[in-house]
């Protein structure tokens, strides 16, 4: 990261002007004396004002914000740990990494910031590293359900099934409700070939969340394939009315749904009553600033 020159950044706070002299005028020397403590107190007024930003979803002007702080604050772990949430936000997952690297440096026992660095390393494909920092933040934070989540999905991506199973229990054990665990057991076990138990558990998804798109599809293409075709299209068509960016294959395999399930997918988004149903979300779908469209 580039960082800014005292000047700009005295500008910045308006403590100097950029008014340059007339041509001729004679210049009288003048050091401008900052006091170290202004600088520390601005760079938390900063980092305050990039955390309520964030909080609105108005992640660039918080990043502006949060790498000034970053600035006045070097030492700071928290400023540089919400500056890395903040690349996170807006996929910058390279910079994320090297920013979240300094938050660690600062604070080697900050499980979030071990927990962000998982997210990250996950984005980046890094699998093994995604477990690494994962790992170190749930021996710091054991009982953390994302972050057994997120683990669960890194051991997943590397083959190594019963691991993510295993991880994925923990996450439900903690939190009952938390559907996209019980889910993707439901991935993972439709990959190992037991597909009733994959099928029982994303209805036990559906039972936990009934307005989650993707159990309600898995469910209809893993029924589709069983020739409960009735089922399948019911299901099929509400959980694309919920989502229709489940009807992409590219969305899919994003969210983990692994060769045997996406080949099935495949031909289920096909089928003739199933591409009506998207394609009349799609028709249905507000414009950027219009007002949502009332459901049929």
């Amino acid at each position: 990261m580039k960082r800014s020159s005292l000047i700009s950044l005295l500008v910045v706070f308006g403590l100097c002007s950029t008014t340059q002299p007339a041509q001729g005028q004679a210049l009288i020397p003048h050091v401008l004396q900052i006091e170290s403590e202004q600088l520390e107190q601005q760079g938390m007024i900063l980092a305050q004002e990039a955390a309520q930003l964030a909080q609105f979803q108005q992640y660039s002007p918080a990043l502006v914000r949060a790498q000034l702080a970053s600035q006045l604050l070097p030492n700071n772990a928290q400023v540089w740990a919400l500056l890395g949430s903040l690349y996170l936000q807006t996929r910058q997952y390279s910079e994320a990494i090297e920013v979240l690297l300094r938050a660690r440096e600062l604070d080697q026992n900050n499980a979030p910031v071990l927990f962000a660095l998982g997210t990250a390393y996950f984005q980046e494909a890094k699998y093994d590293s995604a477990v690494q920092y994962l790992r170190a933040g749930l021996r710091i934070n054991p009982e953390t359900p994302g972050a057994l989540f997120d683990l669960g999905n890194a051991y997943y991506r590397l083959n190594r099934y019963e691991e993510a199973i295993e991880q994925y229990e923990k996450a439900v054990k903690l939190d009952e409700k938390f559907w996209p665990a019980v889910n993707n057991i439901g991935l993972v076990r439709y990959e190992q070939g037991e597909i009733e138990a994959a099928l029982d558990y994303w209805r036990q998804a559906v039972e936990i969340d009934a307005n989650q798109a993707e159990p309600q599809l898995a469910l209809a293409v893993g029924l589709y394939a069983q020739g409960e075709t009735e089922e399948a299209l019911r299901l099929g068509e509400a959980a694309l009315r919920l989502d229709a960016r489940y009807a992409d294959l590219e969305f899919l395999e994003q969210n983990l749904w692994g060769s045997q399930l996406l080949t099935q997918a495949r031909e289920f988004l096909a089928l003739p009553q199933i591409r009506e149903t998207v394609a009349q979300q799609t028709r249905v779908a507000p414009t950027p600033g219009a007002p949502p469209a009332t459901p049929q």
